[in-house]
């Protein structure tokens, strides 16, 4: 399952995708149009920006704006980036492997061989997904 946070990241993104691009949005606005703690969104959007997902500007008038492509963002990257691995082991995982102390030999797990291979449709089908894909839905 995802987050609360990964799932108010991608309302956040999905809030930001929907304006005009170059649109610099409020804390306050993304809050409220996104349905979205405000404390808690103020968190997100730190990590966000640290994943070079978002910008912020200072000021009066200052907010936050996308910087990737809405077409570019995909689920797989927002879950990464506050979830982690996408993979139900960490010795199915890609990006976060780690070889379990309780097998013998890798090769030979049958476990592991069913979980890599949800893993990769798991992977598929969050990679094609982006954020300008559901907005279209």
């Amino acid at each position: 399952m995802l987050s609360h946070k990964t799932k108010y990241a991608l309302k956040a993104l999905l809030y930001l995708a929907q304006q005009e691009e170059g649109f610099i949005a409020k804390t306050m606005d993304i809050a409220e149009g996104a349905n979205i703690p405000k404390k808690f969104l103020e968190q997100i959007l730190l990590e966000l920006k640290r994943g070079h997902f978002v910008s912020s500007k200072q000021g009066k008038l200052g907010g936050y704006y996308l910087v990737k492509s809405k077409n570019e963002i995909t689920l797989a990257n927002i879950h990464r980036l506050f979830d982690g691995a996408i993979a139900l082991l960490p010795c199915a995982s890609l990006n976060f492997y780690e070889p379990c102390s309780d097998c013998k030999t890798e090769s030979e797990c049958l476990l592991r061989l069913g979980l890599v291979a949800i893993r990769d449709k798991t992977l598929s089908a969050m990679e094609s997904i982006t954020i300008a894909s559901l907005i279209k839905k």
